[in-house]
């Protein structure tokens, strides 16, 4: 019963958590180097790092946009983190409510009222 308990609790906390989320973007920040060739030289200079947001699409394939600011990489960065996290809170809460519905279902299976209740045949009075 204790460990029923506990879990509904984690359960509400990971609710409370998911709600405090108020940004989020499902995608990568990736650094570019171009090579770009310059007259006189033979090898072309490396230029960058350049910061670029990318995410896939369905049926469009990858979307990338190229992030200006500073304040743009760090934004996009707490943005994929926070998707992550979100993404890591969904699996917690999902194995969580498994293990509650099972271990209810055990509680219940060994309750003298509900194996009464249970009909093996759907037809009654017969």
């Amino acid at each position: 019963m204790d460990r029923i308990k506990e879990i509904d609790k984690r359960r509400r906390q990971i609710l409370r958590e998911m709600e405090g989320i108020r940004s989020m973007r499902r995608g990568s920040v990736n650094e570019q180097f171009l090579r770009v060739p310059h007259k006189g030289k033979k090898e072309p200079v490396v230029r960058g790092p350049y910061y670029v947001f990318s995410r896939h699409e369905k049926g469009k394939g990858t979307r990338s946009y190229r992030l200006t600011s500073p304040e743009e990489v760090e934004q996009a960065r707490r943005d994929v983190e926070s998707h992550r996290r979100f993404r890591e809170l969904c699996r917690e809460y999902e194995e969580l409510t498994q293990e509650l519905g099972r271990m209810e279902r055990e509680l219940g299976e060994s309750s003298p009222e509900k194996k009464l209740r249970r009909s093996r045949s759907r037809r009654t009075g017969r």
